[in-house]
């Protein structure tokens, strides 16, 4: 086996699992769900069926990854952060078909912070940063940091992690890592180093 389960971790039959990644205490990953290389799972984490998560993510203890949920490679899940799957959740009236859930899509790069929700149906861009506790309800767009409830843009992040800084609209800026941003309406973009 080129991967890693605890003891204790249950990985069901028909789940597929990368090379070198590790399973760890009390998780359960479903028939039918699919997880890259080298990625890590804390403790009591679930992943649904039919859940894609890419190469070389990270998701910490106590979160569930639902049915419904695409990670891109190279996210990081904070512990504890919440997934949901139905806009509209009953108990009265439960859910009776995989066409009741909302696709959420976590793209490459992104980080989410503990104790953070993402209400189901958004797609988070690329490199966006979620802030601990934040509770998204809406499309992220790349290199965001959000906080707050609901979420706002709150700033930009460059993809080493730091944050960026801009006076105006349409301003750029260098990163400490070398990489040039340029903010114009709402979206950042991102230049190679010493281009023009």
């Amino acid at each position: 086996m080129s991967w890693f389960a605890h003891e204790s971790a249950y990985v069901d039959e028909g789940a597929e699992i990368g090379e070198g990644t590790k399973i760890w205490h009390f998780s359960h990953v479903m028939t039918g769900a699919s997880i890259g290389p080298g990625c890590s799972l804390g403790q009591n984490v679930f992943v649904g069926s039919d859940v894609r998560i890419g190469r070389e993510c990270k998701i910490q203890n106590n979160v569930s990854v639902y049915e419904g949920v695409t990670l891109e490679d190279h996210v990081f899940c904070g512990p504890s952060m919440v997934f949901t799957n139905v806009l509209t959740p009953r108990a009265a009236f439960p859910v009776s078909s995989t066409d009741e859930y909302a696709d959420t899509l976590v793209k490459h790069g992104v980080s989410i912070g503990a104790n953070a929700t993402i209400v189901c149906g958004v797609t988070i861009g690329e490199w966006a940063f979620i802030a601990a506790g934040a509770v998204v309800t809406k499309d992220v767009p790349p290199y965001a940091l959000m906080a707050g409830v609901p979420a706002k843009i709150r700033g930009w992040m460059c993809e080493c992690g730091i944050p960026l800084e801009f006076e105006a609209d349409g301003e750029c800026t260098d990163c400490e890592c070398g990489w040039q941003y340029c903010v114009a309406k709402d979206r950042l973009s991102r230049a190679e180093p010493g281009s023009e």
